[in-house]
């Protein structure tokens, strides 16, 4: 029986100083293409490509784009790293200049204080293998909030340090829940997230995915069940659907422009690349 095939899914993380991104490219599932997007010029390179999972909610990039932390998992628990674990790189490369052997899924990943300090995501325990002085781990730190040992821990507070408002957590049934998180735009917009945690959810999707919607002024909301991720960057709602990324601009309070794609990531193909360092 053939698979059935899935447009790319995407994740984006901004870099909040500059006009420096990374896409995290997934497709097929156990495949992973690491982009660089720059902003300005609006380009897209491929910088690695990794035969595993990176868990782009427990990711993150500092504020000058320069460093990132992810979680990673390729199985291969008898290896030095244990099959998963947290690294440090220079955006966007995946060769680690500190790393944390982890061993599970539990925890991991974590987030930039600033550009030369991180926190690590720790909970079960992670072993470092090395380290590197350019970034320091922030211990102790706590976190404003706690949201359990996957991924929400990361990304919803990850949510609202880019200012995102978290509106209300609601229980759908048994193991789906959901999490509204809200952002006001310009000219009397609003852009909704709605995080969804659930088991047994939608093909195509994983345990955790988001859909959007949009609302003007007047009240009038515009579903965006097909948005995976959706944010304001530069003055626009950009967002990726089907593989691909878009931009729209607000024109008015009740008025948007049509789409504009940016890129189709849709037909990469895996290939081996080495990171400059």
């Amino acid at each position: 029986m053939k698979e059935e095939k899935f447009p790319a899914r995407l994740h984006i993380l901004i870099a909040r100083d500059n006009e420096k991104a990374i896409v995290i490219r997934r497709g097929p599932s156990k495949s992973t293409c690491v982009l660089s997007w720059d902003r300005k010029k609006n380009t897209f390179e491929v910088s690695q490509w990794f035969k595993g999972r990176i868990y782009e909610r427990r990711s993150d990039l500092s504020p000058s784009g320069k460093y990132w932390i992810y979680f990673a998992m390729n199985g291969k628990w008898n290896s030095e790293v244990k099959g998963a674990w947290t690294a440090i790189g220079r955006a966007p490369w995946l060769k680690a200049i500190s790393i944390f052997a982890k061993g599970d899924c539990w925890n991991g990943g974590g987030l930039f204080l600033d550009d030369k300090t991180f926190w690590l995501n720790d909970g079960y325990g992670h072993e470092q293998l090395f380290s590197c002085s350019e970034v320091k781990r922030a211990d102790p730190y706590n976190l404003p909030n706690q949201y359990g040992g996957e991924c929400l821990n990361v990304y919803y507070n990850r949510l609202q340090r880019d200012s995102w408002i978290l509106k209300i957590r609601s229980e759908k049934g048994k193991w789906n829940s959901e999490t509204l998180f809200e952002k006001e735009l310009v000219k009397n917009w609003l852009l909704r997230k709605i995080c969804h945690e659930q088991v047994g959810s939608p093909k195509g999707k994983g345990c955790y995915w988001d859909e959007h919607e949009i609302q003007n002024k007047s009240g009038k909301t515009l579903p965006k069940p097909d948005w995976e991720w959706a944010e304001w960057v530069d003055d626009s709602i950009v967002y990726a659907e089907s593989g691909c990324l878009y931009r729209i601009s607000i024109k008015s309070s009740d008025e948007l422009s049509e789409p504009q794609l940016l890129h189709d990531f849709n037909d990469y193909k895996f290939e081996n690349r080495q990171a400059p360092y």
